[in-house]
């Protein structure tokens, strides 16, 4: 399989899995499960199989998910980005940093950040 297809495979897999995720119902039942997990404690005494089958499925699930969050997530930033710029485009507005700013540092977007405050601020002040 190519690598275009196991991509698009991918994002098909990712976006349908995560879309289930967030869904009232896997939460519900993710919860009635550990409820039954709690519940069985006594009559298995506790013991460590018991112990060890809601440690291993929490860890193989939560691997798995944040794999799947991440992926959903970086396509999620780059579709708004695009669309931002588009906007930006459109708008005529050509200030670089605003354009650049997924690659800026923390420190550096947070004062690009009050800096757009404070013309906003004085903006709406002056009116």
């Amino acid at each position: 399989m190519n690598n275009k297809k196991l991509n698009k495979l991918f994002t098909n897999f990712t976006t349908g899995v995560s879309s289930v995720l967030g869904r009232p119902w896997v939460f519900v039942t993710a919860l009635g499960l550990l409820i039954i997990w709690a519940l069985s404690g006594p009559i298995l005494g506790f013991s460590d199989t018991w112990q060890l089958i809601i440690n291993t499925s929490t860890t193989i699930i939560t691997f798995l998910t944040v794999f799947i969050i991440q992926n959903t997530q970086n396509r999620d930033n780059l579709a708004i980005n695009l669309k931002l710029d588009a906007l930006m485009e459109k708008n005529k507005i050509t200030d670089d940093e605003l354009m650049q700013a997924e690659d800026e540092t923390d420190e550096r977007l947070e004062r690009n950040k009050k800096l757009i405050q404070r013309k906003n601020h004085k903006r709406r002040n002056s009116k």
